[in-house]
């Protein structure tokens, strides 16, 4: 089939909730995208933050062929060695003490929201507790995670959604106070908000946040499925903080590429929150699933991945704040690491699509007019030289 038939096959069965841009991509090498008419794309999105390594990478490749051949699936009535190395991982990393694995971000979201109520409930013998989550967050699309999603259009055409949800303003400790009741049982927040706009949390707020739910026995959850796992130069952007939460979500690139995501707790919370037959599900800590993840943390330590992505993003964000004194439509960089995003005065949805089309550049957009820029986390100087050109060329077409 060519393209418009792949298309029109597509348009045929898939149920239309996304609006796909016309290009059907086929493979990838490395930071680069190919479609199925063989035209190359530089891919400065990887997958919205899933591709950290890349395209056909041999390690990865090799290690969940390996899998593939041994099993792919028994169920969590059972241990099988992928859950027990992966979990090991994750704990010594995060620094926490207990993981469940998911097979998804909004999954894990789920997870973290009935961890914190059930840790309520046990503490005050009473369930109604309240969550206080961020304006323009963004936590999933299943409806706990969109109850808890703070931007009001993915809302509302699915009220009644979950209750005792309050939202505060993001970076500012006295909207959260204000929103403190007895029935308080966690705060939510994303150290880099993604989604909604790339902006990175104040260092002041985040430890404010720490010192209130210390005090008022309130769990502190970070979602860091997006600006987790290497993406702001370090596992995990709320170790740049020293902050540390009671819950963390993490998936995107925990997996390389299979959909897997966590949540983590510390020991206080495992102690005293979920039980078994609370929680479950069928295909999470999945054998294939967990060697993905296992073999992912062991590419971070034998590439120092960390260590690249501090090393190339001085120069990215070099570029990037050029063109914000180049351009006037430019009006911001924001961001940490490779998680990165310009506030442009032009539609961002005609940025995205004219790099896409016309200059074969994958970039994405975040909070209605930001640039969102994910390139894997493997970037190379040369590679943000070729994203400096292209980008350039579709702003001055602007």
């Amino acid at each position: 089939m060519n393209k418009q038939q792949y298309i029109d096959k597509a348009e045929e069965n898939l149920f239309h909730v996304y609006n796909r841009f016309p290009v059907v991509f086929d493979h990838g090498r490395g930071v680069k995208l190919y479609d199925t008419d063989e035209v190359e794309y530089l891919d400065f999105a990887s997958g919205i933050g899933v591709m950290a390594f890349g395209y056909g990478n041999e390690d990865y490749e090799n290690a969940l062929f390996s899998q593939i051949k041994e099993i792919t699936h028994t169920s969590n009535l059972f241990y099988h060695a992928p859950m027990i190395e992966a979990a090991e991982k994750v704990v010594k990393v995060t620094g926490l003490s207990k993981v469940f694995f998911t097979n998804s971000g909004a999954e894990a979201i789920e997870g973290a929201i009935k961890t914190a109520k059930k840790y309520a409930y046990l503490r005050d013998g009473f369930a109604g507790h309240e969550i206080i989550a961020m304006n323009h967050s963004f936590h999933g699309r299943t409806v706990g995670s969109l109850s808890v999603t703070g931007t009001e259009h993915y809302r509302e055409p699915f009220y009644p959604l979950m209750d005792g949800v309050k939202f505060a303003t993001f970076n500012d400790y006295g909207s959260v106070l204000s929103r403190v009741t007895d029935k308080t049982c966690a705060i939510l927040l994303e150290p880099v908000q993604g989604e909604g706009g790339v902006t990175p949390a104040d260092a002041t707020f985040l430890k404010k946040i720490r010192e209130l739910c210390d005090d008022k026995d309130i769990l502190l959850i970070f979602d860091e499925i997006q600006c987790g796992m290497g993406r702001t130069g370090s596992m995990f952007a709320y170790q740049q903080y020293d902050v540390m939460p009671d819950i963390l979500t993490t998936a995107k690139a925990l997996g390389g590429g299979v959909p897997v995501g966590a949540f983590v707790v510390n020991q206080k919370v495992a102690n005293k929150s979920l039980v078994p037959g609370d929680h479950g599900t069928t295909y999470g800590s999945n054998p294939l699933c967990t060697a993905a993840v296992s073999t992912v943390f062991d590419m971070f330590e034998k590439y120092k991945l960390c260590d690249h992505v501090n090393r190339i993003a001085p120069l990215f964000i070099e570029t990037l704040d050029r063109l914000v004194e180049k351009y006037d439509f430019v009006t911001e960089r924001r961001g940490m690491g490779l998680m990165q995003g310009l506030v442009l005065t032009v539609p961002v949805a005609d940025v995205v699509k004219k790099a896409l089309l016309e200059e074969n550049l994958v970039v994405l957009s975040a909070g209605g007019n930001v640039l969102r820029m994910l390139p894997p986390l493997v970037i190379t100087e040369q590679d943000v030289d070729n994203f400096k050109v292209k980008i350039e060329a579709v702003f001055d077409a602007m």
